[in-house]
């Protein structure tokens, strides 16, 4: 397993992502002073994202019913642990935004490779 948020765990059978991402943000005031820079005041934490960036071939690897599971999750509107293949947690996860972007298509419309990207939002437990 690659990465787990809840119950769910990204892995070759299910969603291995190829590229992971994390924007982390810090807030501060300014306050305007005359004829030098603003004075800052930091405020505390900011948004701290991850962008799951990848695709599924699903005659090789990856199922697409995968996607329909997570966007389960995200309807329901719960924070979900987010715990690496090391073990390491990363605190509590919403699931922000699923992409996807299905191509190369069988006769019968089902598509051969899915690329998407999945947005996590930390929230405060």
């Amino acid at each position: 397993m690659m990465l787990s948020l809840g119950m769910f765990g990204f892995s070759l059978d299910t969603l291995a992502y190829s590229e992971l991402k994390r924007r982390t943000s810090w807030r501060f005031a300014s306050t305007s002073r005359v004829g030098v820079r603003d004075a800052q005041q930091f405020l505390g934490p900011g948004d701290d994202t991850i962008s799951l960036d990848g695709w599924i071939a699903p005659e090789f690897a990856g199922d697409p019913t995968s996607l329909d599971t997570l966007r389960d999750m995200a309807d329901g509107g719960e924070a979900w642990p987010l715990i690496d293949g090391t073990g390491a947690v990363h605190g509590a996860f919403v699931i922000d935004s699923i992409d996807t972007k299905a191509e190369f298509f069988f006769a019968d419309g089902s598509p051969r490779r899915i690329e998407f990207t999945i947005e996590l939002k930390a929230v405060d437990a």
